[in-house]
């Protein structure tokens, strides 16, 4: 079983590198607003020191998820391409809902429909949808939110 933790600034570059990989496999249709690069910058400039980031990594440390809370936000859960499907989604929803009692928002792109089903599957109601104006991808989107 994978061990949850916080993520450190040593951290950084691995979880960046584990979002574009499971950006790049769940959303291929979807263009990036930022470089490779640019995505790294933002992970250990802003992401893991300025959100309560948590890494999952397998016994032998390999990264394999990644979430990050931003107050009340849910600002992001992506996992591995290989550890779908396997729960390790399910604990990070349920470590996010223990971690923010009072409540959780997220963005979802409307063409991530795994994602909607699963967030759906633990208990988060559809607030608005958008046509994508209001986000870099330009990318139509659903605002979802959880409430105990």
């Amino acid at each position: 079983m994978e061990t949850l933790r916080r993520a450190t600034a040593h951290d950084a570059r691995v979880v960046a590198d584990l979002w574009l990989r499971s950006f790049a496999a769940a959303l291929p249709t979807v263009s990036r607003a930022h470089t490779d690069d640019e995505v790294r910058a933002w992970f250990a400039a802003v992401v893991v020191p300025g959100c309560e980031t948590w890494l999952a990594q397998t016994h032998d440390g390999r990264p394999v998820g990644v979430m990050a809370l931003d107050g009340s936000d849910l600002d992001q859960l992506y996992l591995d391409p290989d550890h779908r499907g396997r729960g390790l989604g399910d604990r990070f929803a349920d470590l996010a809902k223990e971690r923010r009692p009072d409540g959780l928002d997220l963005w979802c792109f409307q063409v991530n429909e795994p994602a909607l089903r699963f967030y759906a599957r633990h208990g988060f109601d559809e607030v608005e949808r958008t046509d994508g104006a209001g986000n870099e991808e330009r990318e139509p989107d659903v605002h979802l939110r959880w409430r105990p």
